[in-house]
């Protein structure tokens, strides 16, 4: 009883003490980095007079590449959505953007069954049978049989490319997820181990302490990292570009590029053949002027490689 007892008192006392491990280590506060930023509209057009191109279609993609979120489920699972729907039918995009399709449709469908009516008669509200409009006029039809056969065939193609679609999506969104988790896990072994560094940095590694820098310039610092976080940035932002329209979002990347970046840096980015592989040297480049060991530097690196792996994945997709 008396341990249980003791148990117990220790137990709160855990718990009352401060958790130092939890609490935010006290630093000297860096002054803001003096960078340009551009707040880009990404929205659908906003313009009446847009063209119907961009508000439903193939040009209406770029508006529609958004995230799910929680109240968007919220909208989605809401039992008036039905009669939302329905009060929005003509204003659907999908429907806008087949519109030729069905008014094909209906209107070839409208021709046979008038003439269809006035060959070979019609039936009444009542039921009841007229003779044709105009007698001794061939009927228009086809036999049920090749529908009958092409059926299976056609539900199985649709089902086909329905997956390979919904898999070719998956996989590239996968892809952009390895590449948002290795950008976090880049920047934050480099804040992490930024002037870690042995004291035998150009012998070996295993009987050497790995120990704070001394006289680590806070600008300096700054600087440094701030540079391995828009390099970072620089590529995933190219590997968008690279794998857009040009006429999606050629202009957009460039202004990105030249707020954001040194001049010098950003035109080369513009320049280059291929501006992901560009973007990855440059980042190569930050990572080695970074002062931590060499090993934490490979570690670093590991990132890279997986950049490369997603993009080629992107590009075969």
């Amino acid at each position: 009883m008396y341990s249980r007892w003791t148990f117990a008192l220790s137990l709160l006392a855990a718990v009352a003490a401060p958790a130092d491990a939890f609490v935010s280590p006290k630093s000297t506060p860096l002054s803001a980095p003096t960078t340009q930023s551009t707040a880009l509209y990404m929205g659908p057009p906003i313009d009446p007079n847009a063209p119907i191109t961009e508000k439903v279609g193939e040009g209406s993609r770029k508006y529609r590449r958004t995230v799910f979120t929680h109240d968007d489920w919220v909208q989605f699972r809401s039992s008036d959505r039905f009669a939302k729907n329905l009060k929005t039918l003509f204003n659907s995009g999908i429907y806008r953007s087949v519109a030729k399709e069905i008014t094909a449709t209906v209107t070839v469908a409208t021709v046979v069954c008038l003439w269809n009516a006035i060959a070979g008669g019609y039936q009444g509200i009542g039921g009841e049978m007229h003779d044709p409009v105009i007698p001794g006029l061939m009927k228009i039809g086809l036999p049920m049989n090749t529908f009958t056969i092409l059926n299976s065939s056609l539900g199985l193609l649709l089902v086909f490319r329905t997956n390979k679609s919904y898999g070719r999506w998956d996989e590239a969104r996968k892809f952009w997820g390895l590449n948002i988790n290795h950008t976090r896990d880049l920047c934050r072994m480099g804040t992490a181990w930024y002037g870690k560094m042995s004291e035998y940095d150009t012998t070996g590694f295993m009987d050497s302490a790995s120990v704070d820098q001394t006289g680590i310039d806070p600008v300096k610092r700054q600087e440094d990292l701030q540079r391995l976080s828009l390099c970072t940035w620089a590529f995933v932002r190219s590997m968008k570009r690279h794998l857009s329209p040009v006429e999606e979002d050629e202009e957009e990347f460039q202004m990105e590029l030249r707020s954001r970046l040194p001049a010098e840096q950003a035109e080369k980015i513009i320049a280059a053949a291929h501006r992901p592989n560009r973007a990855l040297q440059d980042l190569s480049v930050a990572i080695e002027k970074l002062p931590m060991h060499f090993v934490r530097k490979n570690e670093l690196n590991k990132n890279l490689s997986i950049f490369e792996d997603t993009l080629g994945g992107c590009e075969r997709l």
